[in-house]
Parts: C-alpha cells; structure tokens; sequence
C-alpha cells in the first residue's frame, strides 16, 4: 500500500510537471522531470523492507543513472535506465530489491530498463562494448554508498578510457559518421530525426563524450570555461539543444510514445504548442521548422568545427595529406592542409580576405579551418554595404559561382554554413531555414538554391547526369547568366511564396545591380527567375502536340540561347527539389517542348504550311504501308476518317495500329489494346463513340487503381473514337494480365449500363482511409481559359487528391454539354492540376459567359463535396 501511495505522488507530481511544460510555465523540464523519479527511489530506498537484508556495510551497493536519465535529459517518455551496481558479488536477495524499486514503476506503465552488476563486471563487459562503456559515462549518483559510484568512474578511466583514448575517440567518430550516414542530415530533410540525424541531439551528445574522456571535462559548461567553445558559441549552442530538447518533449506528449522522427503529420500541432503565428504569406509550422532547422544547423556546424581542431575533419581534402600547397593571397596562410588567416588586424586592413579565403580555397581544393570559420562569424560586422560594392569583393564571388563544381565540397555551402553568403547577399537572408510545408520540397529553400547551382554545374562535367543538358551547358555563351538564376530563381520565397516568382524578378536585379551586372545579364537574369516555371507548367498543363503551344512558348521566350538557359535551370530546380518532382514522365514531357520550342525558334514559325506539309507526308506514308496490307483504294478510304488533328498528332506507324484495332471491333462496343515499357502503360480505347466515354473510362481505371498521368481523345468521322490514356504501371505487376481482364470487363459493364462507376467509387472510398495532407491545404479553385487554344475551351482544376475524383469532375463536364478533347492529368503530391481542353455539343468552343459560370459552378460544388 504504502508502495503504491509513492507511485501514486510520483505519478501526480509528473503530470503536474507536464501540465506546466506543455503551458510554456517549465524551462527547466527534463532536469525536474529526471529528479522527480530521483525523489522516487530515494524514498524506495529509504522505505525499503529488502535493504536491510542486504546489509549495504556488508555488501556495498549503489543506485545509478544512466543514458538520458543520467544526463538530466529526462523526456517525457524516455526509458528509465537504471545501474544497480555491487561492490563485488550481489547477494540472493537482489531480486526482491529489484521488486521493490522496479516492479510498480512497471505496473504503473514506465519503461524501466536495468542492470545489476558489480564494479569489475562493469570494467570487463566496458572493455567489450562501447556502448556500455559511454552509458556509464554518462552515470550519475542517485542513493547509496557514494564511494561506489566513484570507485567506478576512477576505474572506467583508468582501466578503459586512458589506456585506449585515441581509439575510442576515433570509434565514437566513426559512429557519429555512421549515424548520419543512416539517418540523414536533419539540417536538409524536412522530417528531420531530432536526436540520431546530424545536427540532433546526438551530436551534442558526442562532443561532451570526446570532451570527457580528452579533457576530463565534467559538465557542458565547461567547453566554455576551459575555451573550446566562446561564450556566444556555448550559450547558442545550450538554446539550440534547449529547443530541440522542448521539441522532442512536445513530440513524446502529442505521440504518447518515445518518437524522434518528426513526421509530417504532427508538425502543424507542434507549430501550435510553440505559438507561431502565420505572418507575411508564411504559414505558422514553416516558421517552426525554419527556427528548428536553424538550430540543428548550428549545432551541425558547431561539431564539425570541435571535430575539425581535434583532427577529425570529415572533408576529404583536409584528410588526404596533400602537402606543398601555398596560398597566393597576402594575409592567409595554410596550416595542416587547412586555410587560416594570418591575423585579426590583416582582416580590418583588408576586410575583403573574408570572401578571398573562399575563393583560395576553392583554388586550392582545402578547407577553412575552424578557427577561421569562428573569425568568419566573429567579423561578420564587417560585412557591410560598403563591403558589398568593393570591386575585390565583387570579382570573388562572381570566380566562385562560375567555377566548375567540386564533387569534394561546395564552397557556396560553407559560405552559407559560416553566414557569409547571407551578410554579403542580405536577401539571401531571407530563404535561410525557410521551409516549403509539403513532401514535393526535399530542402529548406536556402539549401535547395545551392543545389540547383551545383546541379547545373555537374551537367558541365559529366553526361551521366541529363546527355541533352550536358551538350545545352557547353553550347551557352553566357553561363554566369544562368548560374545568377539557380542561386536567385527561389529568393522571392522569402517575401511573397505564393508569388515568388514574380516577386524573386524584382528582387534580383537590385542585388545584380549591386554585384557590377551588364543591362543584359540583369535582364536576362530576372526574365530567367520569373519564369522558372514556365516550361514544366506548360509541358504538365497543355497539349504540347498542338503546335499553337510551342508557337506560344517561342514567342514568350524569343531567342534559342534564353531557351537551353531555361530548359536547364528547369531540369536542375526539378531534379534538386526531389524524386517526386522529376521522374522520367515529366522529363519525356518536358524534353519534347523542348525540342518543338527550339525548332520553331530555328526556323520560324509558318505552323500553318509546315503542319500541312507534315500531314500530307504522313498520309503518303501511311498510304504505302497500308496498301500493301489492304491496297491503295482502301487505305485512302480510311484517310477520309480521319482529322487533320488526328493525322497531325499521330504518327503513320500508330495510326496503322489504330486502324487495325478498328477493323477487329465488330459489333462490339469498344476494342482495348495495352502496350508496356518500364516507365508507362499507353490503353488504347476504339470505341463506338457516346456522350461521357472518357468520364466512364477515367472512372474504370481508377476502380482498377489506375493513375492517370494523361491522355488524348480523337473522333473519327465515322463516329468512331479512340481515347489514349497513359497510365503508370500497376503496383502488382505479377497480376498484371489478370487486371487489365478486370478492367476490359468493367468497362463493358459500365457501357452496357450494368455498372454504377458512381457507386462503386462511393463503396471504394469508404473503405480507404483518409490520406492525411501533409501540408497547407489552400482552396480549390477552377480557371476557364477561351484564349490560350484557338480551337478549344480550356479548364483548369486545382484541387486536392482523392479516390474518384477525376471521374467525378469528368462526368461533371460531361453533364454540362461539353466534349473532352484532350486531358492533362498532373499530381503533384496531393494536390493535383487536371487540364481539359473541351468543345461543346456543336464542336465550338464554349463562348457563353453565362454558360462558363455555370460550368465552373457545377465543377466547384464537386470540389465542395471532395473536401
């Protein structure tokens, strides 16, 4: 009973402790919270019945805590690690005092984790493993013989850690290097692990462990007091595990279980608890993740430079032991393979060394060596509107950003990691840490920059990377142009994200105009950053077959060189924002606008006369290689099917293939051909064509869990259609076969009218799970475009993903009298862009406004219904 009434104290005195923490009123909560549990065995020792039979004269014990607990880092639900350390053997009942202590911590749902041992055992099973070795350096006291408790330490030090110092520094390097390799850097994901990844609380973990057993420090503050760390580096670095310390303790309390992986999902309720408020277009969780990410960045580079004194620099350059190496600039030196500066007083007569040290070590492939990153941050005063505009200054940065990439290390990197970069381009400033809140982004926006500039780069040094942009690369006159772009093409997301393209095209030019930049470059430039979306926008949302497309994009852009410049910063953003912005469909897509844009701007435009020679050439072609099939009179009588659209489009060889669906269709509703490669299945759908097929097939396919990525849809004279659809592969490939009979089958129910397509997917969709967004959900919107399309209506639908949607907003147009012409299905995550070019029941375009309104009414209330 009285066991229980302890339980009972410890059990209100910790909620009470949270309770506060979670209100803001604990600063201190993992030290309390540790000492609460402190309270706990105290008084079990005192009160215990099992003690005295022990007899702690006749065999020494003490209790100790180790791991977090014994660090004072006790989060909410961390286990409890527990030492019940012997001077020699333990006696019998041992047991019965770990049921004591142990057992109603169990009942009451703690996780406890301990070891009985005695103080040799403790020293042999250290000498073996690593692991126990560090949790007893983290030991602390809690009750017992005292004297025990230091009799260890003196032996783990003695015995183990003198002895074998180096070697365990370097395996404790090695492990934190693994660490990351596993588990990423925290500093560049945006579901970053807060105590294994680099920058989390396991990096802080392991400079005190190295500081330890080298400098026989004993508490965190003593980096301070003995000058490893400055004041300013020790206190930023004690806010920035704060933070994360508080973070962690919020993420165990919205869990409810021990969890470091900081999810999406929970990440918008973390914003809440710390109070963020949405300001400036920036959402409230994007600031908790910029301050966040911050903070794991400082304490990223705050190891790296503790590692680096001590000769553990993890830059390649500085470990291989190139010697000779000497610098050519007055006021800098190289010391073990690394750049230093001679002297303070150097750097205020010539404050420009402060960009020149990077510039030489890019020449010189070395690293800055950490005391020259401290000065770096020290003098970061001097970096100021004057510095900005001296021509020194100015020629340095514009060596390093038109250098060829280093595959060894980025110097645009450790520019920004020392705050350089954003003292010298202050509206870098604004991107760093910035997070974009979804998983189409991989990188805070700063980190993303620098990548799409490396990207571009490495297309300059190797094919391997994109063949077309490595031979586009060399065949631009004007790089730095183009290298300007990636560094600025995402800075207007500083200010106005949901425009930043437009508003990064206004910021650009005062920061080139700064930097000594031509009339042309800027121009250029801020042409480049405005429109950085443009190509994958056009080539995912139109009909990039029509030739009016390519003739509209050519007159946008107006000379070949702004094109490849274009083409390449498009790739390079894509392929560093992450996988699921660049696969190989989008880069079909996009090459092939490419590649019409470019003719057209080689050539001229003529569409007209060169569309017309180009249909009359495919009809002679396709009349030769049918008549020797079917003769000439009745390849020609096929022809007469056939729209000028239709033979545009489609190659000879296709349309062959077509004809020879058509002829297999009978008295038959539909025919259905399937072709595969690795990347995309094309379903060929010739059809007796009626009002809502392309409705009815969308809505097969995504019963059949089929994802649309897009399609076309021609109508022959005969009334014939064929609707293409280009699908990704299905998960199950071994069944593949079997699916495609499934959809064949429903297909035909569904036109017989023997299926409810609605139904159904109402069924299907009640039976799967909600997908939770994992980013700001902004609202649905329907744009209605008679401008861009000589001959077609233009729909657009922004929304959000859901099962049966496309089927919805197909049968929806359907409903309204319209024909789908073509479909740009385009996902992007959860959100989607679904483009429909359509007619009208009379084959024109749709010129009514009334009748607009009306559609895009009965297309939004789909999307009410939707959320």
């Amino acid at each position: 009973m009285k066991k229980n009434n302890e339980i009972t104290i410890l059990q209100k005195k910790r909620n009470r402790l949270i309770d506060n923490f979670i209100k803001g009123r604990e600063p201190a909560f993992t030290e309390k919270h540790a000492l609460l549990f402190d309270e706990y065995f105290c008084r079990s020792f005192e009160s215990s019945n099992a003690g005295p039979k022990i007899n702690i004269l006749k065999n020494p014990y003490a209790i100790i805590a180790l791991g977090g607990y014994g660090r004072q880092e006790q989060c909410i639900c961390s286990d409890i690690d527990l030492l019940f350390l012997f001077k020699k053997t333990m006696p019998d009942s041992v047991e019965d005092l770990i049921r004591e202590f142990i057992y109603p911590l169990w009942d009451a749902g703690f996780e406890v984790g301990y070891a009985t041992r005695s103080i040799k055992e403790c020293i042999n099973i250290s000498a073996d493993d690593p692991e126990v070795m560090i949790s007893l350096m983290d030991g602390r006291f809690i009750c017992g013989m005292t004297n025990l408790f230091y009799e260890l330490n003196n032996l783990l030090y003695k015995k183990i850690i003198h002895p074998r110092l180096k070697k365990i520094i370097s395996g404790l390097v090695e492990k934190n290097n693994e660490r990351h390799r596993n588990f990423g850097d925290s500093t560049y994901l945006l579901e970053p692990n807060l105590k294994e990844g680099q920058g989390g609380l396991r990096d802080f973990h392991t400079m005190l462990w190295i500081s330890r057993i080298k400098f026989n420090l004993k508490e965190p503050r003593d980096l301070e007091y003995s000058g490893y760390l400055s004041q300013y580096e020790y206190t930023s670095l004690k806010k920035a595990v704060t933070f994360i310390l508080n973070t962690r303790n919020r993420l165990h309390y919205i869990t409810g279980r021990r969890c470091d992986q900081l999810y999406f999902e929970h990440q918008i309720g973390l914003a809440e608890f710390f109070k963020f408020k949405k300001t400036k277009g920036h959402e409230a969780v994007e600031k908790f993740l910029g301050q966040l990410h911050g903070w794991m960045d400082l304490i990223k580079q705050r190891q790296l430079v503790f590692l680096a004194e001590l000769g553990y620099s993890g830059t390649p350059a500085a470990s291989k032991g190139i010697l000779g190496k000497k610098t050519r600039t007055h006021g800098l030196e190289v010391k073990k393979n690394m750049l230093e500066f001679t002297s303070m007083e150097e750097i205020i007569k010539s404050p420009e060394l402060l960009i020149q040290i990077f510039e030489e070590s890019l020449r010189l492939k070395i690293p800055l060596s950490p005391v020259a990153k401290r000065v770096e941050k020290d003098l970061a005063y001097l970096i100021n509107n004057k510095f900005r505009v001296m021509p020194p200054v100015i020629k340095s940065f514009k060596k390093i950003l038109a250098a060829k990439a280093s595959v060894e290390f980025d110097v645009l990197d450790g520019m920004l990691n020392t705050g350089f970069l954003q003292r010298l381009i202050p509206e870098f400033g604004d991107i760093v840490n910035r997070i974009q809140f979804n998983t189409y982004h991989l990188y805070p926006v700063d980190k993303h920059s620098l990548k799409t500039v490396q990207t571009i780069k490495l297309f300059g040094i190797s094919n391997e990377i994109d063949q077309l942009c490595h031979d586009l690369f060399h065949e631009i006159s004007h790089k730095k142009r183009l290298l300007w772009a990636a560094l600025l093409h995402d800075i207007g997301k500083g200010r106005a994200p949901e425009n930043h393209s437009e508003t990064g095209a206004i910021i650009a030019p005062l920061i080139l105009k700064r930097m000594g930049c031509g009339h042309e470059d800027i121009k250029t430039v801020s042409f480049l950053i405005k429109e950085h979306l443009f190509l994958v926008k056009t080539a995912t949302r139109r009909d990039i077959n029509d030739e009016g497309t390519a003739i509209y994009c050519a007159r946008k852009i107006k000379n070949i060189e702004t094109l490849k410049m274009l083409f390449i910063l498009t790739v390079a953003d894509s392929m560093s924002t992450g996988p699921k912005a660049w696969n190989n469909w989008t880069a079909i897509m996009l090459r092939d606008l490419f590649l019409k844009i470019l003719r057209i701007l080689n050539k001229g435009e003529l569409a007209t006369t060169r569309a017309t020679g180009l249909v009359e050439r495919k009809k002679e072609k396709f009349i030769t290689l049918m008549s020797s099939v079917r003769g000439e009179k009745t390849a020609r009588s096929y022809l007469d099917f056939m729209s000028p659209r239709y033979l545009l489009y489609i190659s000879p060889e296709e349309i062959i293939e077509h004809v020879k669906l058509y002829e297999t269709i009978g008295r038959d509703e539909f025919v259905l051909n399937i072709s595969r490669d690795k990347e995309i299945r094309v379903i060929t759908v010739c059809a007796k064509n009626r009002p809502g097929l392309f409705s009815r097939i969308a809505g097969v396919l995504t019963l059949n869990n089929l994802n649309i990525l897009d399609s076309q849809i021609f109508t022959w004279r005969n009334n014939i259609a064929l609707d293409i659809f280009r699908v990704s592969p299905p998960l199950d490939l071994i069944l593949e076969d079997e699916l495609w009979a499934r959809a064949k089958k429903n297909l035909q129910m569904a036109l017989s009218e023997d299926l409810d397509i609605a139904g159904r997917l109402d069924e299907k969709i009640s039976r799967v799970k909600p997908k939770k967004l994992h980013t700001i959900k902004q609202p649905s919107a329907v744009n209605i475009d008679n401008e861009e399309s000589s001959f077609f209506t233009i729909i657009e639908v922004f929304t959000y993903d859901s099962p049966g949607l496309l089927f919805k907003i197909t049968d929806t147009i359907f409903k309204c009298g319209l024909d789908i012409q073509i479909a740009k299905i385009s996902t992007k995550i959860d959100q989607v862009v679904d483009v429909f070019y359509v007619r009208n029941i009379d084959g024109d375009k749709v010129h009514s406004q009334e009748q607009i309104e009306r559609i895009r009414d009965a297309i939004k209330k789909v999307l009410q219904d939707n959320d």
